[in-house]
């Protein structure tokens, strides 16, 4: 599950970065970040990480310490300092509202950004443990409602315009 998870977003990521011409960023060191943008869950025990029910609120403030574990533990690394961006800002909002600092808006790093989308649209697509994938219209309705929000704005437009350019069917 965890490894379908993460080449999906990496493919997606990149689709998306190559989408918007973003030919400043590099691809191969997002690809790493997005590839390691679950490291910190290393940290989470298993009984909150595979919980088949909603999280307490004690087990939710341990699950939002990935972030930052992943940015202990890549930042250290000289050599993957320069991807710790995603590992430790996928879960900052455009609003303010995120964790593990709280960013808002260009504050988060951009492909932080791009990531987010991209990771939350793959989440509630996929089965997870708690509950069934949602039907693409459900999720593109929640991915609309929350842009602004969650999303940075010039991002989501484009990521759902585009959705069968960057979602390939399983062969």
């Amino acid at each position: 599950e965890t490894i379908g998870h993460t080449r999906r977003v990496a493919d997606l990521t990149i689709g998306l970065i190559k989408l918007m011409n973003f030919t400043d960023l590099d691809i191969e060191q997002i690809r790493r970040g997005v590839m390691l943008h679950d490291i910190g869950k290393i940290g989470i025990p298993d009984r909150i990480l595979l919980k088949k029910s909603a999280l307490t609120p004690e087990e939710w403030k341990i699950m939002r310490m990935h972030p930052t574990y992943a940015y202990d533990m890549l930042h250290s690394v000289p050599n993957l300092r320069k991807l710790v961006d995603i590992p430790y800002c996928h879960h900052e909002r455009w609003d303010g509202s995120g964790y593990p600092r709280g960013l808002k808006g260009e504050e988060i790093p951009l492909v932080a950004r791009l990531f987010t989308v991209v990771d939350v649209w793959d989440a509630i697509t996929s089965d997870r443990p708690y509950r069934p994938a949602w039907k693409e219209k459900q999720a593109i309705a929640f991915m609309r409602s929350e842009n602004g929000k969650h999303f940075d704005p010039a991002i989501i437009p484009i990521f759902l315009d585009n959705l069968g350019i960057l979602i390939k069917p399983d062969t």
